[in-house]
């Protein structure tokens, strides 16, 4: 690749593309090749970045949450204008098939600003009387500053836009730095800004790592709250670089989800759904079912059935439309999930499909992409790391149970507690079941059916706080007790 046909990044502060002087290279997963310049941001960039939003905030928080609904209506519509090249930009950056980049992540990024542009404008505050006192008390809701918004490389644009749009609804204006990874469609979404009619310093991006970017970030102290979406190791130093500011945190962390099979689920729609639940985005979504437990008396049949169904499953270029899955972030991440498949191969675990079984027919320019087939596993003691940690890519394990207490504390077995899917025709078992698994999101015989207007995040080691309707609303507000004697 001549070096010329690179695509260069640029930061967005205070309304302008700001050229950088160092970069990082950017891989095309389905290649394996450097297609794109990053900007290596650091202090100096966050400073610049979080001053010019310091600066806009009194202008825009003072905006009524219609006017600020407008603008992100606005943009909205333009990034829906733009859908198709969003699409094949995501893609291209991330390794997801196009299907996918066209049929949910887009399409979602689109909505949250819809949803929030109307969201923010239905909420309503307390008030109370104390007339033996001649007091009247009541609430209202303030955006809180600068929120510095940080989101992973998994779903880059949908779970960007999920924490930009109620930020700057509620009034707050905002510095985020996407993956490095995947930046793309963050800065393409920059060159709407100005149109959509957001003022100079609402919106800010600096590009970069973690380490640099990101904890510069994280650390500066007129930035009062961060919203993170990726790993539970990243989220640690986070809370301690927040904690000698007191910052409002929201955590979105990993998954390692149970599936919990019963003998009486209607096997057809289960063995479906769960195939798309393990292996969408090649299992690079934080809600990804990786244990599957099935009910002894239908564990032989289940597994014969899943293992034909995954087969089909197919995996190759992002740009085929027949393709369910595409390629893995990175080399390094293709190696680690590598990894697991290999560990499990060690320790008596049988491979039933996938990984080191079947082998991926590519065209020529290919054969150095991140690509992995849909792997099944089985034959894993609860205790292994496989078992344990969070693996994030296409690979499920499958294990049997006897009673239901058993499934309950399989399920509960690990430090993670982000969702659940429970498969059963009997209503009284579903909500049993759904009221003891420990897990921010159960869904019953079905798997990501969201309601934006409910509480999304997760227990234990899947995070802190929630996001959703008014969860978010709640998150990036806060809240003032006012009482007027009269």
């Amino acid at each position: 690749m001549s070096k010329t046909s690179y695509l260069v990044l640029e930061n967005y502060i205070g309304g302008k593309f700001v050229p950088s002087r160092s970069h990082i290279d950017s891989y095309d997963p389905s290649t394996g090749e450097v297609y794109c310049k990053v900007p290596d941001s650091g202090e100096e960039e966050v400073e610049a970045a979080v001053a010019a939003a310091k600066e806009a905030f009194p202008g825009w928080s003072d905006r009524s949450p219609e006017q600020r609904a407008q603008v992100l209506n606005k943009l909205a519509d333009l990034m829906e204008a733009n859908l198709e090249e969003f699409a094949q930009a995501e893609s291209r950056d991330q390794g997801k098939t196009i299907t996918l980049a066209r049929t949910l992540d887009i399409p979602r990024s689109v909505h949250n600003f819809r949803f929030f542009a109307s969201s923010v404008r239905h909420h309503t505050t307390d008030c109370s009387q104390m007339d033996h006192m001649g007091c009247l008390n009541y609430t209202i809701r303030c955006p809180v500053g600068v929120a510095g918004l940080i989101s992973p490389w998994n779903l880059p644009l949908y779970l960007l836009t999920w924490k930009i749009a109620p930020a700057i609804a509620t009034g707050n204006t905002v510095v985020a730095k996407p993956s490095e990874m995947t930046s793309v469609t963050a800065w393409m979404m920059c060159k709407l800004m100005k149109q959509a009619g957001v003022p100079p310093g609402v919106f800010n991006i600096v590009f970069g790592t973690g380490p640099r970017a990101g904890n510069a970030l994280v650390g500066h102290p007129d930035v009062p709250l961060i919203s993170f979406t990726g790993s539970t190791a990243t989220a640690q130093h986070i809370t301690e670089r927040s904690a000698p500011y007191c910052k409002k945190l929201s955590l979105e962390l990993g998954g390692k989800n149970p599936a919990i099979i019963f003998a009486d689920a209607d096997l057809d729609q289960c063995i479906e759904t769960t195939v798309r639940s393990s292996f969408s985005n090649q299992g690079e979504i934080c809600l990804c079912t990786s244990r599957i437990y099935v009910e002894r008396s239908i564990y032989a049949a289940f597994l014969e059935r899943f293992v034909a169904a995954t087969k089909k499953w197919k995996t190759g270029v992002p740009s085929d439309p027949n393709n369910n899955n595409g390629a893995l972030i990175s080399k390094e991440h293709l190696e680690k999930v590598r990894s697991f498949v290999a560990l499990a191969k060690s320790e008596g675990g049988i491979i039933h499909c996938g990984e080191g079984v079947d082998q991926l027919d590519l065209p020529e320019r290919n054969s150095n992409g991140y690509f992995m087939p849909a792997t099944v596993i089985s034959g894993i003691s609860d205790s292994s790391r496989i078992m344990q940690e969070e693996i994030f890519g296409p690979v499920t394990c499958i294990s049997p149970f006897d009673t239901e207490d058993e499934a309950v504390a399989r399920g509960n077995g690990v430090r993670y507690g982000l969702s659940a899917t429970v498969w059963s025709r009997d209503v009284g078992k579903v909500h049993r079941m759904a009221k003891r698994l420990q897990a921010g999101l159960v869904w019953t015989n079905c798997w990501l059916v969201r309601d934006l207007n409910l509480p999304f995040g997760g227990m234990k080691n899947s995070g802190v706080g929630r996001e959703g309707g008014k969860d978010s609303y709640h998150f990036f507000t806060e809240v003032k007790s006012v009482t007027i004697k009269h």
